[in-house]
């Protein structure tokens, strides 16, 4: 890669430790940018415990910094991170909901303190090992930044970086954007890095590899309570339903339930499907297709759009969680855009839409921005969710507009009140 020597500017690299963002750093260096690395420390409640790796994070990315010949200072983000992202973590757990906490991370420590940070140092941009991209264009109004996807699709990290802003894209860049894994282990070795050979960080990152049921376990309340199948069924009990999400299938604790095999004696797996908070009651059921895990449409909430506005209603693509591929959809908008909400009605069925996650909107390779999935019945949707359920009794309480269903005991759902038309 040609050095441009011309090309002076102060970046300031987020370096974890990890083999992305040291051969993100090199890169740079090759391409005529002053370098300085930046060591962020984000969690320190057990950073001494057998699941932490921020003291050998901090050796490799100080040993990086070292055999590149670059500055590298080390800073705190402790306090920041419990206020902006682990205490909604908490709540949206407490909820009933699963949280991504690396999008928040995202748009509240690596691009905000972090950003921010880097501007006190002296630095024009900031760069990370994201697997993305970003293309300046012009727009109606001047220049417009927009999120690509990483060339490199099964490593493309657009998904976590959704809810960033016109601002913080002007000042990144993303140095692995057009490269793949492969080449990038291959940097590594060639270069002699201490970490060409050191494994992918996986799960959220203050877990670590520990479960996560016991790591919740000492934040969270434990309230046990039954486990049903939809006719009403009690199968078990649950250790709290903070501790499960929608389309889990290990570690239930029901296993072959008498009664449940097919003809020839297998016992099809068994998956979360719904959560009644009110009741504190975890609906489960038999087989990855089931109805009840099968979603033609969601709603989302608290929209954040790349370009600052959203996108016209109609056809693009959308992933509901990381790693899934694009799904077509239909975009629809309320008409006066109420609570920053959206619908997506999808052309196949999605599985395990999970409230609390993300759904991310593409326009082919464009990253749009996304929301954060709600729990209910879209307008017009077949009510799927009393297929086999008997209602007894509901009670209505209203969020916004949203209106909630506590339906018992054999069902939960949540209605639109139609801001859709």
């Amino acid at each position: 890669m040609a050095v441009n020597q011309a090309n002076k500017e102060r970046v300031v690299i987020g370096l974890s430790g990890g083999v992305d963002s040291s051969v993100s750093a090199w890169l740079l260096k090759q391409q005529g940018y002053e370098v300085v690395g930046l060591f962020m420390k984000n969690w320190e409640d057990d950073d001494d415990s057998e699941y932490c790796s921020t003291r050998q994070d901090w050796l490799d990315a100080a040993s990086v910094a070292d055999l590149l010949d670059i500055e590298i200072e080390a800073v705190n983000f402790a306090a920041e991170y419990k206020d902006r992202v682990f205490a909604d973590f908490l709540r949206e757990y407490s909820a009933g909901r699963t949280p991504n906490p690396d999008v928040l991370c995202n748009a509240e420590i690596k691009f905000k303190a972090f950003l921010d940070h880097a501007m006190a140092l002296g630095a024009e941009r900031i760069a990370t090992g994201h697997y993305a991209r970003v293309r300046k264009i012009e727009g109606p109004h001047g220049p417009e930044w927009q999120l690509l996807k990483g060339l490199d699709h099964t490593k493309d990290q657009s998904y976590f970086l959704h809810r960033l802003t016109q601002e913080q894209l002007s000042r990144t860049i993303f140095p692995l954007g057009e490269i793949n894994k492969a080449q990038v282990r291959r940097i590594a070795q060639e270069l002699g890095l201490p970490n060409a050979s050191k494994k992918d960080s996986t799960g959220i990152c203050f877990i670590g590899d520990r479960p996560c049921r016991e790591f919740l376990n000492r934040y969270l309340p434990t309230q046990p309570g039954p486990i049903k199948t939809p006719e009403g069924k009690v199968l078990g009990q649950h250790q709290g339903l903070a501790f499960y999400t929608l389309g889990q299938r290990k570690g239930l604790g029901i296993g072959g339930v008498k009664g449940h095999q097919t003809p020839d004696g297998v016992a099809p797996a068994w998956y979360t499907a719904r959560k009644d908070m009110a009741q504190n009651t975890l609906y489960v059921v038999q087989g990855h297709d089931h109805p009840w895990l099968m979603r033609h449409d969601l709603q989302a909430q608290d929209a954040s759009w790349i370009a600052g506005v959203p996108p016209a209603p109609g056809q693009y693509a959308a992933k509901t969680r990381y790693r899934q591929a694009d799904a077509s959809c239909r975009l629809t908008l309320p008409e006066d855009n109420a609570d920053s909400l959206f619908r997506l009605d999808f052309e196949s069925h999605q599985w395990a839409v999970t409230p609390g996650q993300s759904a991310v909107l593409y326009d082919e390779e464009v990253c749009l921005g996304g929301g954060i999935q709600l729990r209910q019945l879209g307008v017009g949707s077949p009510p799927v969710l009393f297929r086999h359920a008997k209602v007894e009794k509901a009670q209505r309480t209203t969020y916004g507009n949203v209106s909630q269903a506590e339906v018992h005991p054999h069902a939960i759902a949540v209605a639109l009140e139609p801001p859709f038309h």
